[in-house]
């Protein structure tokens, strides 16, 4: 398929839908977040980029509403024309979710959100919707809210995001096989986004992706390039080592081995536990810091603290890698192994492209991290030959689906040959 027009025709209907609204275009972006905060700041940089690049592309205005089950995410900086919907939160026990405050059965937590998202999806009327990982949401949550969109407004376009490592492929075969009928999620999904370089991790050749969908997936490219940077100065004095674990709440083994590892001569050390962590997990990081390291629970922007760091050790988290992989700034990946594989796959596959350095879990200690930055500080990382430039990429083909004549080269095209091939 080399007409990216024609190839839309096939399965998406008339190509210029939508377009008797000529007001603002409206986007929903809805993430479960039972657990950290990488759902949600994957959703705000693509909110980002869609109010950044979208009004030219589309001739339109663009609001849109960032639908998240995490109360701390309003801390971070939205969009101007975008809002925060928070609804009640849940979090992951023994293995299950549970709610996360509210002292209700699970079955009714479920009820209240579903009601919650469907009554704001029907008052807004989106004519996009992007559904982060999850593709009905937490016990099926979304069903109801998307089928009323659909049958509202058969023309609003509704994707389905996916990271591009999504598990180990039998553990992916067994949620997608949960879901139900995948002909229910054709039906439901227009699109399904790849947020990264098949050439790097390609999901549909290793099976996390049934063949049976692969006709609807687009790979992106990852969510890199153009991330939102303030122009805030870097919490420490240059030059700096960093140490981050994302939102921190399975943070505090690398923390504290990080706490103890020795700072090479001439740098600080900044240890970032996230501001999940557990109050008393962070008072021992706090105490097993080392001379010339600085504990602190969170910054107003990591890509700020990335950027002039001149080394960061990190778990692998597609956030946190992907605003690493926008610096020349050298990295070790300590990723997580459990309950998932994500992390390790995401780790092993940007080393082989010499990207990053990793290590595993079972192999860290103060001393390894102690001897990495001696070895690496002040050094770059070299990150060309991967594609990095998602953010623009979604807006893209957001304006195509849309209906916008002018917004040609909205498939990566590494990633659209490579599909092209794995399809045979």
């Amino acid at each position: 398929m080399n007409n990216k027009h024609d190839e839309y025709e096939t399965y998406g209907g008339p190509m210029y839908t939508n377009q008797q609204d000529s007001g603002e275009l409206r986007i929903v972006l809805y993430s479960h977040d039972s657990q950290g905060l990488g759902h949600t700041r994957r959703n705000l940089a693509i909110a980002h980029a869609l109010a950044a690049h979208l009004p030219a592309l589309a001739g339109r205005k663009v609001s849109g509403l960032l639908v998240t089950g995490e109360g701390t995410a309003t801390s971070y900086r939205r969009p101007e024309g975008w809002d925060w919907m928070v609804i009640p939160g849940i979090s992951k026990r023994e293995g299950n979710y549970a709610p996360r405050h509210l002292d209700v059965r699970m079955s009714r937590l479920i009820s209240l959100r579903s009601a919650v998202i469907e009554g704001a999806l029907t008052a807004f009327r989106p004519h996009l919707v992007i559904v982060d990982r999850h593709a009905f949401g937490v016990d099926g949550e979304l069903v109801d809210a998307l089928a009323a969109v659909r049958e509202a407004d058969p023309g609003c376009k509704v994707i389905l995001g996916l990271r591009e490592v999504l598990d180990d492929p039998a553990v992916a075969a067994r949620e997608w096989t949960a879901l139900g009928d995948l002909c229910h999620v054709r039906r439901t999904f227009d699109e399904l986004w790849v947020y990264g370089d098949p050439a790097v991790h390609n999901p549909v050749a290793s099976g996390e992706i049934p063949a049976a969908l692969s006709d609807k997936v687009r790979f992106t490219g990852y969510l890199a390039a153009g991330r939102p940077c303030s122009s805030r100065r870097p919490q420490s004095r240059k030059p700096y080592l960093l140490t981050m674990v994302g939102g921190g709440s399975d943070g505090f083994d690398l923390t504290m081995a990080a706490a103890r590892a020795k700072v090479p001569a001439g740098y600080r050390h900044l240890v970032i536990t996230g501001p999940q962590m557990a109050a008393d997990q962070r008072r021992q990081v706090e105490r097993a810091a080392r001379k010339r390291t600085d504990v602190i629970a969170s910054v107003p922007d990591a890509l700020v603290e990335i950027n002039a760091a001149a080394a960061i050790v990190t778990m692998g988290g597609y956030n946190s890698v992907c605003e690493i992989l926008s610096t020349d700034t050298p990295a070790l990946v300590v990723p997580r192994v459990w309950p998932r594989q994500e992390q390790l796959i995401r780790a092993r596959s940007l080393s082989n492209r010499q990207l990053v350095d990793v290590c595993e879990p079972a192999q860290m200690s103060s001393k390894v991290l102690g001897n990495w930055f001696e070895t690496v500080a002040g050094t770059a990382a070299g990150r060309t030959g991967i594609e990095l430039d998602g953010l623009s990429s979604v807006a893209r083909l957001a304006a195509f689906l849309l209906g916008t004549a002018g917004a040609e080269n909205a498939v990566s095209p590494a990633g659209q040959k490579e599909l092209n091939r794995v399809a045979g």
